[in-house]
């Protein structure tokens, strides 16, 4: 079904040629001259594009100037607070901001609506595009209205993905969307490109989420893709509608690659005149030779039906693997979730077999991966003349936009969902981060959505609460739930699929979404809620620095959702102070006191008080420092905390999980590796050191002190090692650390204290 290949590969004319001694006589052979890696290797579509939007002159270190950006409502007040900060006059090009996260304004009082409000005037007083809450999730109004062929998005969100269109886009953390909006670069080192090699065709009952998934679970646990960009070729890429194709993108996340694209032919060309934008196509195929620096092929027709068990989108399975396998597949869900869940609550779904059979409590089919067309009409194949019964099964339907609803019931697919007892809702994200349709406690949710972490579903391990999500393509779901909750892959479906051809209708977004045609207003006023605040004053790196380790965490893989945890704490999003207070709160709640208590002391320096009278107890460990280092702490010594995690930041591009430990007084987090490169970037552009220590080498435990003499002069000279010491009653032990590769600009970041203070400096 789907095989890795071990290094890299040519591409020539559309052949796949391993990178082995025998391939330059092959190529030779095929194409009739001599061509070398080094040139083969910018005949790829992503090398194009790249080169494209590349201003430095340097393919080997880029700085990218995207196209456009998108944020929605959870992200863009602080984007646009930090941008404030930074003297903010105009947004110099399209920047769409969406509200599909916050859109029940039900829960906080005002403050998701204010937020509204915020991003509405906003939009008017620097030149920006509004779409208001339930119009759209972000990434389906930016597929109809923004992606266009060779282009390239940044995004706030982590699914910020529309390589199947043509477009190059990026997810990545709310201050390097803020970088651009100030005329300043996404720096990276050229990423290597591997090749998606699609051949065969689909059986009926497959869906874009089952590949996807296959996909995922091929290559996220040994990082084939890390942070390169997967390009998607081969002959099976015809046989793929759009929404196929991009259904299958969407996913490229959960692999921790970097971005994706795809090669574009005539149904793509179709895709952008059925949105009323075919100047925006353009043809994309690698050159008649292009080297790629891996290559995984995948025979569609081989894929079966999937299912991700709780508590990652790799853990993935054959639906059937798992109905013929249940004991052993449940048994291991349960080993992996005592892990993740750190032992806090009891968990088994041992309870979810009955008669042999597995049991689910609740369907949903949602989002920027599940909402779109031809998968809800799919689903509504599967389900016509069905019921979902009157017991506890739930099934919930969120088209991903409202012109895709709007369609839905011209052409009957809705009226056929709800007769079934299903529910339709509006497009909203909720269910996908765990603020919509939370499940009973110990229910088993299966969803056509992007992640199923551990509180993704909305449950609260620290009051005792816990449900677990699977991901499942909408067919599948379906006739889950035309078969009342039995786990069922659609490939049992006996009926047909039907054809239904899509008509995009703009009034919608014409009659409601704000666009100021990049013309803005100075004289309008940002309208506030209480609850937007802004940003702390965040201190300078000082020349030495004393950080106590607050938390330690030894799971194989930390998510973003863990270091601040999604669903009703999106509310405080706008409100830095407000939201730290959830730091960590469901993987260690004595974070938070911890931090603030060693806070203290940075705050008397700053104050240019005394910190051992803020703080009495680092008085020994200061002392103990100047005896070794006398001079040490005359005006000259910063304090504050530091995380340990084995693989920190797996998911969201939420800057909140880097800028909550900041604003509590963390300057560091030490990893064995950093799980994505957005969440590494997030800590640099939160002036906190993205320490790495080797695997194996931890020589401090929670609540240690760490001594880092000379830390300004080291990131000032780019030093390989850092040392550091471990301050104990009995003496200090030194360590090593490095800080893995960092440009200039990234390194006076750290210097400055955060990007905000960069941007005002400079």
């Amino acid at each position: 079904m789907i095989k890795l290949l071990d290094g890299g590969a040519y591409l020539v004319g559309g052949e796949i040629i391993p990178d082995s001694g025998e391939a330059a006589a092959a190529i030779e052979a095929k194409i009739g001259r001599t061509v070398t890696r080094q040139e083969a290797a910018k005949e790829t579509i992503a090398y194009r594009i790249l080169a494209a939007h590349n201003t430095s002159g340097n393919m080997d270190s880029l700085k990218i100037k995207f196209d456009k950006l998108t944020s929605h409502d959870i992200t863009f007040v602080g984007i646009i607070q930090t941008a404030r900060a930074s003297g903010l006059e105009k947004f110099p090009i399209p920047y769409v901001l969406t509200n599909c996260h916050n859109s029940l304004c039900a829960v906080g009082g005002t403050i998701n609506e204010d937020d509204h409000m915020f991003g509405l005037t906003c939009a008017k007083k620097y030149g920006g595009v509004y779409v208001p809450p339930h119009q759209a999730v972000i990434h389906q109004f930016a597929r109809e209205m923004m992606a266009g062929g060779g282009k390239m998005i940044l995004g706030s969100d982590s699914h910020t993905r529309y390589g199947a269109l043509g477009t190059m886009a990026m997810g990545e953390g709310g201050p390097e969307l803020v970088k651009q909006l100030l005329n300043q670069t996404y720096d990276i080192r050229m990423p290597g490109v591997v090749g998606v090699y699609l051949t065969g065709e689909p059986v009926p009952g497959v869906g874009p989420q089952d590949v996807a998934l296959a996909i995922i679970g091929a290559v996220f646990e040994n990082g084939y893709v890390k942070n390169k960009v997967m390009e998607f070729v081969g002959p099976g890429v015809e046989k793929l509608s759009a929404d196929f194709r991009i259904g299958i993108d969407v996913m490229t996340t959960e692999t921790t690659c970097l971005s994706s694209i795809w090669k574009t032919d005539r149904v793509i060309e179709e895709y952008y005149e059925i949105h009323g934008r075919k100047e925006e196509y353009q043809e994309l195929v690698p050159g008649d030779v292009a080297y790629y620096d891996g290559m995984i092929t995948v025979d569609l027709s081989a894929v079966k039906p999937m299912i991700a068990m709780p508590f990652h989108p790799s853990n993935t399975y054959t639906i059937e693997e798992v109905n013929a396998s249940l004991g052993d597949i449940l048994h291991d869900v349960e080993k992996r979730a005592a892990v993740s869940l750190d032992g806090a609550v009891p968990y088994s779904l041992q309870d979810k077999v009955r008669d042999g059979k597995f049991h689910v409590d609740q369907g949903i089919i949602a989002g920027c991966a599940g909402g779109g067309f031809e998968n809800i009409c799919a689903a509504a194949d599967i389900l016509r003349g069905k019921t979902i019964g009157a017991e506890g099964f739930t099934l919930s339907v969120y088209p991903a936009s409202m012109p895709i609803y709007m369609e839905l019931i011209k052409n009957g697919t809705a009226a056929a969902i709800l007769e079934t007892g299903a529910v339709m809702k509006t497009a909203f994200c909720g269910p996908c981060f765990g603020a919509g349709d939370t499940p009973a406690n110990n229910a088993f949710s299966v969803r056509h959505s992007t992640r199923n972490f551990p509180n993704r579903e909305g449950s609260k391990l620290q009051n005792g609460q816990i449900a677990s999500v699977a991901l499942m393509d909408a067919r599948s779901i379906a006739a889950t739930a035309a078969n009342r909750g039995v786990l069922t892959p659609a490939t049992e479906f006996d009926g047909s699929f039907g054809k239904y051809r899509y008509h995009f209708d703009a009034k919608i977004y014409e009659n409601r979404v704000f666009d100021s045609k990049g013309v803005a207003d100075p004289e309008v006023e940002i309208q506030f809620g209480p609850n937007i605040k802004d940003w702390p004053v965040m201190g300078r790196l000082p020349e030495n620095l004393l950080l106590q380790v607050v938390s330690e965490i030894h799971d194989p893989v930390t998510t973003t959702d863990e270091l601040i945890p999604s669903g009703e704490t999106s509310s405080y999003r706008s409100n830095p102070l407000g939201l730290a207070e959830f730091t960590l709160s469901r993987k260690d709640p004595a974070y938070v006191g911890l931090a603030k208590e060693i806070r203290k002391a940075q705050t008397a320096v700053m104050r240019e008080e005394c910190p051992l009278e803020a703080l009495p107890a680092i008085r020994p460990t200061v002392e103990r420092i100047e005896e070794r280092f006398p001079g040490v702490g005359k005006g000259n010594l910063g304090f504050g905390s530091t995380i340990f995690a084995v693989k920190p930041g797996d998911g969201s591009a939420r800057e909140q999980a880097a800028s909550c430990q900041k604003v509590l007084g963390g300057w560091a987090n030490i990893a064995n590796e950093y799980a994505t490169k957005r969440y590494r970037s997030n800590l640099i552009n939160w002036g906190m050191l993205p320490f790495l220590i080797g695997e194996g080498e931890l020589p401090f435990t929670n609540k240690d002190y760490l001594f880092f003499p000379g830390i300004r002069k080291a990131v000032e000279e780019a030093q390989e090692r850092i040392t550091a010491y471990v301050v104990r009653e009995d003496g200090m032990e030194e360590f090593t650390m490095t800080l893995g590769e960092l440009t200039q600009e990234e390194r006076q970041i750290i210097l400055d204290g955060c990007l905000i203070n960069y941007n005002r400096v400079s």
